[in-house]
């Protein structure tokens, strides 16, 4: 693990905020595979990662707008893959 945006309610601070301690730490991300414990509702996420140089996604899926995330994986050349089991439970 290179980093983590733990604790963080905003899926796009959490990400922001790995990515910057990622980069405090020195790790370099290119190629680094991103996970998470909630699915994607919106890509913002996947585009995000996929500037900081992040080449896959492992999450559990279930968002109604899956496709969504799915295609801009595709769009930015993102490898995904979907779990459909979630770690997180509230």
């Amino acid at each position: 693990m290179c980093a983590s945006g733990v604790g963080q309610t905003s899926r796009v601070d959490a990400l922001e905020q790995a990515i910057e301690k990622a980069g405090a730490f020195k790790f370099d991300l290119n190629g680094a595979v991103m996970a998470s414990d909630a699915f994607f509702p919106f890509p913002d996420c996947v585009e995000i990662a996929s500037k900081a140089g992040i080449s896959a996604v492992i999450q559990p899926g279930g968002s109604i707008n899956d496709k969504n995330s799915i295609e801009s994986c595709n769009n930015n050349g993102l490898s995904m893959v979907t779990t459909g089991f979630r770690h997180f439970k509230h």
